[in-house]
């Protein structure tokens, strides 16, 4: 392929991944057999997060199998964080379209065919995702879709459908393709929310620039024909995971609806928010008393509640801990 042809294509397909080594030939497979992308011009990225396993290794042999319309292109990305790692793969993509896939996420067949195709036909889409199925490694605990889109599992029926963004629902990271455009024009090159990092509980990383692009008027869709498959090993289903991810999850809440909000409009959020999910934790309370030492749904939900609760005051102690970081720097 000369230089003149990749410098427009029609998606790239990035993967951010950390010691992925072991999970990437599986999706790189499945990548190398979807079908319906004859005609597309497409590229696949790769950008590793400073893994310490031979992630490097192995996509210097799944490059010399790709050819014909898709590159198989490698990045490291120094600056630690999921967040840090999409940005990178948004600068490098030569595609109009990328399309996001963590190294554990599964496409179907079809999947990067189907993404293409919604795009065309829905030009004011900004970004939109699909199914995601939970692949699991033992059976999940009773009523666990109550909670199974905290784990990027997505199941919201077989009609397109808008995601309400105003409220904070919106798909994942993974399995999210976003035009290009869109993303450039309106997320800033340096993320609020990083992704879980060494000491860092606050997620959220994966809506931050979603909220960017819905606000600047693009819409953000879900697509059912799209079906990816999420892979869950045993261990996060386990307690101590679930509860971790349901604080880190919670406390990254006030921030988002930062996004957007004026200046004014700042304390209106911040009592709001306190007041909406103290509201909450009293009724779980009533609701699930009782089954707080045994039932790890409620208990999951009820941590993510005083999380979400906390969230103003851990924006705020965050802020003031870099404040002084800072004045020590000095």
């Amino acid at each position: 392929m000369t230089e003149l042809a990749v410098k427009n294509l029609d998606v790239s397909v990035a993967i951010p991944a950390y010691n992925g080594a072991t999970r990437l030939p599986k999706i790189l497979d499945k990548l190398l057999s979807q079908t319906g992308v004859e005609q597309l011009s497409w590229e696949i990225i790769i950008v590793d997060n400073n893994s310490s396993d031979n992630t490097s290794e192995i996509i210097q042999k799944y490059q010399k199998i790709y050819d014909g319309n898709c590159h198989l292109r490698y990045f490291l990305e120094t600056e630690q964080g999921a967040a840090f790692a999409r940005l990178r793969a948004v600068r490098e993509a030569r595609g109009e379209l990328i399309a996001f896939l963590d190294d554990d996420n599964l496409p179907a067949p079809d999947w990067l065919s189907e993404a293409y195709s919604f795009g065309l036909e829905h030009p004011q889409a900004g970004a939109w995702s699909g199914q995601i199925h939970g692949d699991f490694e033992v059976k999940p605990p009773e009523n666990f879709e109550r909670i199974q889109a905290f784990l990027a599992i997505r199941e919201h029926g077989s009609n397109p459908h808008l995601f309400d963004a105003d409220n904070l629902r919106l798909p994942p990271g993974a399995a999210l393709v976003v035009r290009k455009k869109a993303w450039r024009e309106n997320v800033p090159q340096r993320p609020n929310l990083s992704g879980k990092l060494p000491g860092i509980l606050v997620q959220g990383d994966d809506y931050e620039p979603l909220l960017y692009i819905h606000y600047a008027g693009w819409q953000i869709w879900y697509n059912p024909a799209m079906h990816t498959y999420h892979q869950i090993p045993h261990w996060r289903l386990e307690r101590d995971y679930l509860l971790t991810l349901a604080r880190g999850c919670g406390l990254c809440i006030f921030q988002l609806r930062l996004i957007n909000t004026k200046k004014w409009q700042k304390p209106i959020v911040f009592v709001k928010t306190i007041l909406g999910n103290l509201r909450r934790v009293l009724q779980h309370l009533i609701q699930y008393r009782g089954q707080f030492k045994n039932n790890l749904i409620p208990i999951f939900e009820m941590e993510f509640y005083l999380a979400s609760m906390m969230s103003p005051f851990y924006y705020f102690k965050c802020n003031l801990d870099r404040v002084l970081k800072n004045k020590i720097a000095q």
